[in-house]
């Protein structure tokens, strides 16, 4: 009896599992499919724009023999290529696909070498197929990934980088458009992360002539969205077995259950092994730029004659920003610029004001930036203006004086700081953070009533010229650990006197008192600091009661206030030789730092009266190396308060909440309930008859039904 799913020549599945299982033994009809192939394939060479199902078929089952027929299968790729590269744009949609993945599949078995196949795909993009496009973008991307993960071949690395970087400037603009979606793509999954792959796309991909590539890399130096960021943190969140585990272990055991199981045990051990791993950071490809100075130039000059679109020019805008704060750089042609944008009816204005935030630094002259800091003040903090134009304004001012704190002149800034008591909420809070920061840095330029109450830290601070650098050769605060050094010694000085009085309670001799002279010599010390501290009292006192005295007593204490300005000035000297010993003999700990950051925050609170309930600690203002556009825009406003945000508010809070009432217990909503659970939902008429049995008892039934029930029980023993 004949089986006809057996025919070898026609039944290709099966005749590819037999060669794979046993090459030899069917080798002849390895060579008649490849003589069909040769055969079907002159054929598609008359008509290439028809697709064969055939020559799909014939292609697919020899690529995935060709492992086994090593020596027959050489000239195989190659003929492919030849097809593709002669027919590549008239050939069809679904037939070019399918010989593309004979190739991938060759090349996954080294028939091919990959910069062949990249030379190959990259011609291929001209052709208009956008799903081609993308399944050859994403092979591209995962073959030099696979080929650098367990070791770098930089030839080779060397070599497919010189491809890319040619087809950068090519004349099609999907071949550029793709390689510089290569590149961006490897640089973000730490393959090509050097400051070749950087420099090539800031030289080659900000100046193309087509804007999807110049939008492109400077989408680059920009940084990934948030969201992103967001969608990749959500992924990567923990899983737990236990509760799997504990669930398998109560509930019935099954194949899929225990399946389950085993599958989360797998991507826990997967998410155990990164933590463990030390995390792989994108490093800002900004700080990679070899010359940023003359990016910065071209790229502004560029900006300035084209006629791109307003969105293209504003992230022009916002690399350069980003250079010039980043690497302190000189460009006084941008900062006039940017003045002229800054309308408050101008459209994406926050984010023009942000970009003069970026861009102020240290080094940057008055002269050069006061443009920008008289047209925020003109342009948006003026009372005929809308409450919410001014407090951006002055959030504006802040974030510009934070990096630049010569920016604003002392008469400017005094006549912002005014509006501190403001009749709105949002110009008031924005104008006491401009306070707060210039009592941190610069508390000079501020009236003396607006500097707040003298602290260590405000004491200790010296205010910087222009260009001027403050370089120490001691860690500040590192004087705190002596302190701490002289209480664990006065701690164990303590311990050992109080074992010392144990033993002396415990022996049975007699001890003369005269003896003890230490015993005596603290109790003197106590005295002497009691009587210090009595003085000390006496001192406050004797000011408050003689605030109205003769002016020579005005005299003395006078000189006695200079005395103590100079004690202070002497301790902190003292301060600063005990932190330079310190420095040079110990080597500090992770203890010793956290202890040292503790005492500089001390040192900004200590001095400033406040109430108990208040947090004492307070987060400084860092500024970073980019500025956040929430920064600017944060207005304080008083929150709606009428009956229907109430409400909102209240049915928020039921959300996840509980509902009152009959809580139906059961697991399955679907199941029926018990007889005593149907009764309470029927008609009155329909259980009238069970409700005569609730009826009170008398007493004399009461009896009788509990000496039936003791009769009863007695029975059963």
């Amino acid at each position: 009896m004949v089986r006809h799913n057996n025919q070898l020549p026609n039944n290709l599945t099966q005749l590819q599992n037999l060669i794979k299982r046993d090459p030899e033994s069917y080798k002849e009809e390895f060579h008649q499919q490849l003589a069909h192939f040769e055969t079907t394939l002159e054929i598609f060479n008359l008509n290439p724009t028809q697709y064969s199902k055939k020559l799909d078929e014939q292609a697919m089952f020899l690529a995935q023999v060709a492992q086994c027929y090593f020596n027959e299968m050489k000239t195989f790729p190659q003929k492919i290529v030849d097809v593709l590269k002669t027919h590549n744009t008239t050939l069809h949609n679904e037939m070019r696909l399918a010989l593309c993945k004979c190739l991938i599949l060759l090349r996954n078995k080294n028939f091919i070498t990959p910069f062949d196949l990249l030379e190959l795909f990259f011609t291929l993009l001209k052709c208009q197929d956008k799903y081609l496009r993308d399944f050859l973008k994403t092979h591209i991307i995962t073959d030099i990934k696979n080929m650098n993960m367990k070791n770098k071949d930089m030839k080779l690395n060397s070599t497919l980088q010189n491809f890319i970087f040619s087809m950068l400037q090519d004349s099609n603009t999907r071949a550029a458009k793709l390689s510089i979606d290569i590149l961006v793509e490897l640089y973000h999954k730490n393959i090509w992360n050097d400051q070749k792959t950087v420099n090539i796309i800031a030289d080659i991909g900000c100046f193309s002539k087509f804007t999807k590539v110049l939008v492109a890399s400077l989408k680059f130096f920009l940084g990934r969205d948030e969201e992103e960021k967001e969608q990749n943190s959500d992924s990567d969140d923990e899983i737990d077995p236990r509760d799997t585990m504990i669930s398998n272990k109560f509930n019935k055991k099954t194949r899929k259950r225990e399946k389950m199981v085993e599958k989360v045990k797998k991507i826990a051990k997967k998410m155990k092994k990164k933590k463990q791993k030390a995390p792989a950071f994108n490093f800002s490809a900004l700080h990679l730029i070899n010359n940023p100075q003359g990016l910065a130039e071209k790229l502004f000059k560029q900006m300035e004659a084209s006629n791109d679109r307003f969105e293209v020019k504003l992230m022009t805008l916002d690399v350069v920003s980003r250079l010039i704060g980043l690497h302190n750089l000189f460009l006084f042609n941008f900062y006039p610029f940017i003045a002229r944008l800054l309308l408050p009816h101008q459209r994406e204005v926050t984010r023009i004001l942000q970009f003069a935030a970026q861009a102020s630094h240290e080094l940057v002259p008055y002269e050069v930036i006061e443009p920008v800091m008289r047209a925020i003040a003109n342009n948006f903090i003026t009372e005929r203006n809308s409450t919410d134009v001014m407090a951006v304004g002055l959030n504006a001012v802040r974030e510009i004086c934070t990096r630049c704190p010569l920016a604003i002149g002392e008469d400017l800034l005094r006549d912002l700081v005014q509006y501190k008591s403001y009749k709105e909420k949002s110009v008031m809070m924005a104008a006491r953070s401009l306070i707060q920061l210039y009592r941190q840095s610069m508390p000079e330029l501020l009236h003396k009533k607006d500097r707040g109450r003298p602290t260590e830290a405000s004491i200790e601070l010296k205010t910087k010229k222009y260009g001027e650098l403050e370089t120490k050769d001691y860690i500040p605060g590192s004087e705190v650990l002596l302190e701490k050094e002289k209480e664990k010694n006065n701690d164990k000085k303590k311990s050992e006197k109080n074992k010392k009085q144990k033993n002396d309670s415990d022996s049975e001799e007699w001890v003369d008192v005269a003896s003890s002279a230490s015993e005596i010599e603290i109790s003197d010390s106590e005295e002497s600091d009691i009587d210090e501290n009595g003085e000390a009292e006496q001192c406050d006192v004797d000011d408050t009661d003689n605030m109205f005295d003769r002016p020579e007593d005005t005299v003395q204490k006078n000189e006695e206030r200079k005395i103590l300005k100079a004690k202070r000035k002497l301790d902190n000297e003292e301060k600063v030789k005990c932190a330079r010993e310190i420095a040079m003999e110990t080597i500090f700990t992770d203890e010793d730092f956290k202890r040292i950051e503790a005492a500089q925050i001390k040192k900004n609170i200590s001095g400033v009266k406040r109430k108990s309930n208040t947090n004492i600690e307070e987060e400084e203002a860092e500024s970073g190396e980019l500025v956040q556009l929430g920064a600017i825009e944060n207005i304080y406003k008083k929150k709606k308060h009428d009956k229907n945000a109430r409400l909102e508010s209240v049915m928020k809070g039921r959300e996840d909440r509980q509902k009152y009432g009959y809580k139906d217990r059961r697991k399955n909503a679907n199941c029926s309930k018990t007889n005593r659970e149907k009764r309470k939902t029927k008609n009155y008429q329909m259980v009238k008859h069970k409700a005569k049995g609730k009826i009170k008892r008398s007493f004399k039934e009461k009896q009788i039904a509990f000496r039936n029930y003791l009769i009863k029980q007695k029975k059963m023993k």
